[in-house]
């Protein structure tokens, strides 16, 4: 064969020896490959105690219901209960022992990440859209409708005195 043909083979060799020597020297012997084969995709049998230190941030929604029962039913019950509570209260990893740690926002931008209107029709399925510049928009959300089952109006606060 030529030269045009040999070189550009050899250079494909070299590249190849490479890359396998590379793997051989960086990737941990027991990285990925168990007695039952390649199972467990990007996973190292030495890294589990590792891993096992890490703290869980999030609790689901189940870890809330031991000590607060009536929002979790009002939530149960309501269009938002396939919605965890730490989508909208944040990570509970530090809650109960940091009540202070859980956020409790009540900001507009917290429901306006679900229920802004999109341009489009069937964005979100049966969500409803609201346009935040003309629907209150010197009030909290929370004046109005009660988070935890938005049908039902807030009994704690009252509707702002203007028109929508």
């Amino acid at each position: 064969m030529k030269n045009h043909v040999w070189r550009p083979l050899f250079l494909v060799v070299i590249i190849v020896a490479g890359i396998l020597v590379a793997r051989t020297l960086l990737v941990p012997d027991d990285f990925g490959v168990f007695d039952r084969g390649y199972m467990y995709g990007w996973y190292r049998l030495s890294n589990e105690a590792e891993w096992k230190t890490v703290r869980v941030k999030y609790k689901t929604s189940q870890g809330c219901l031991e000590c607060h029962p009536a929002q979790y039913n009002d939530i149960r019950e309501s269009v938002h209960s396939a919605i965890s509570c730490e989508n909208c209260h944040g990570p509970s990893y530090e809650h109960p022992l940091d009540p202070v740690g859980l956020n409790i926002d009540r900001s507009r931008g917290l429901c306006i990440r679900c229920h802004a209107q999109l341009s489009y029709d069937n964005a979100r399925g049966t969500i409803p859209g609201i346009n935040p510049a003309t629907h209150y928009p010197q009030a909290e959300c929370i004046m109005c409708h009660y988070p935890h089952n938005p049908a039902r109006p807030n009994p704690k606060h009252r509707k702002p005195e203007v028109t929508p």
